[in-house]
């Protein structure tokens, strides 16, 4: 079992009130943004990740977005760095860089195997296309995104794994001299794991790589679906997918009593939005759709899976994308889309969610929306004493495999892993 911790690190600015809810889909100046503000909260974030280190989590996970308040890693792989120097065991892993903008693949494969270096060997490299936003901002023409991915993808692994020099000539990247002098740590190359929602053709593509596959925060059945998608391409590929290869995100909270453990949660849904995945009433009516998928992005096959989840979570009530962008806090309670309360109480649920989906690695999701440091450094004690030690032990009963402990390219037992 795989445990890691994540926070959106989203900007919070109690004199411009950027801190409550609102639609954040590029509609926000960076008139607003105080770099005084903005120091703070990065050395914060930091110091939250190295006591998570401290505390026990296996992973220390980041990802990346741009030009929007609700994440604050546009450059993620620079605090990613830092964290390599600065910790000494965690996983550092990054879910993921945005391959569809980026208009140099060889500058990040460089990048990354510094990352790696500086680390010694624990980073884990996770790749993603981006949501609409991320393409508009950034001038990436979304038709193009899927075919863009693949490509810079297929270059990074080979700029890890082949001697220099040679040269690259692609439908969107050329190179006519390809030799870093920066090679990854780990050999052939940094573990890669993908991170997704509901897209068949990501889920498709991760199984036939062989690559780790973490969902994040979606709900239970649609989850299901994808995973079972996962095993099945697995199956046509020649190969038994095992929970090494799958992982799962959620929000899980923790305090001293029930009582504070709904309070601080409640503050999930009272941060700055992200329209694609934070779970936020006020962000109801306000999603723009062409910004969020602008035509060409998504493949027909995740249009239609969208819509049938849409549809079906129309029916049933506000709720949807298999997520929770527009369910109030009870409903995401229900759904256990947010598990909070005290240690006691949320082992149960957390437990619930292993047996159901059965992942290697879990994610908790902790300190978001409008959390301050004092609510995320008294959830991670916690976690620390009570939490962590007792999924452990889930996952050894349940023999939930992490990719470090069985390979998720081979299935075979690894000899040193995570417990």
């Amino acid at each position: 079992m795989f445990i890691g911790h994540f926070t959106e690190q989203p900007w919070q600015d109690q004199k411009t009130n950027l801190m409550g809810a609102r639609n954040t889909t590029l509609d926000i100046s960076n008139e607003l943004y105080d770099p005084m503000v903005g120091a703070d909260l990065y050395n914060r974030y930091i110091d939250e990740k190295m006591y998570a280190e401290e505390v026990g989590f296996d992973g220390l996970m980041l990802n990346e977005h741009h030009s929007t308040p609700f994440c604050m890693q546009g450059v993620t792989n620079v605090e990613a760095g830092i964290l390599a120097r600065q910790t000494s065991k965690a996983k550092i892993i990054i879910l993921g860089n945005i391959l569809p903008i980026w208009e140099d693949p060889l500058w990040l494969a460089e990048t990354l195997s510094m990352i790696d270096m500086i680390s010694r060997g624990r980073l884990v490299s996770g790749f993603v296309r981006g949501g609409g936003t991320e393409s508009i901002s950034h001038n990436a023409p979304p038709p193009y995104n899927w075919e863009r991915f693949q490509e810079a993808h297929d270059f990074i692994i080979k700029a890890w794994t082949t001697p220099g020099p040679w040269r690259w000539e692609g439908r969107h990247y050329e190179y006519r001299y390809v030799n870093p002098w920066s090679m990854p740590y780990q050999k052939p190359h940094p573990s890669i794991w993908i991170p997704g929602v509901i897209s068949p053709s990501t889920t498709k593509w991760a199984a036939e790589h062989r690559y780790p596959y973490l969902m994040l925060a979606t709900k239970i059945e649609p989850t299901k679906e994808m995973y079972q998608l996962y095993r099945d391409t697995a199956t046509e590929f020649g190969y038994e997918a095992g929970s090494q290869n799958i992982g799962y995100m959620v929000k899980v909270h923790v305090e001293e009593t029930e009582e504070k453990a709904e309070e601080v949660a409640r503050k999930y849904l009272t941060g700055v939005a992200n329209p694609e995945i934070a779970g936020n009433p006020a962000a109801e009516g306000r999603v723009v759709p062409w910004l969020q998928s602008p035509p060409g992005l998504s493949s027909r096959d995740a249009v239609k899976k969208r819509i049938e989840i849409l549809g079906a979570a129309a029916a049933s009530g506000p709720d949807s994308r298999g997520a929770t962008i527009f369910a109030p806090y009870e409903q995401q309670v229900e759904n256990l889309s947010i598990i909070a309360g005290t240690p006691k109480s949320v082992l149960p649920k957390i437990r619930h969610v292993l047996e159901e989906l059965r992942p290697g690695s879990l994610v908790l999701w902790d300190g978001d929306g409008a959390m301050d440091h004092e609510d995320q450094m008294r959830s991670l004690k916690l976690m620390g004493e009570e939490v962590l030690p007792a999924v452990r032990e889930m996952g050894k009963e349940l023999e939930l495999f992490s990719p470090f402990e069985v390979s998720p390219t081979t299935g075979e037992h690894m000899t040193a892993g995570v417990a």
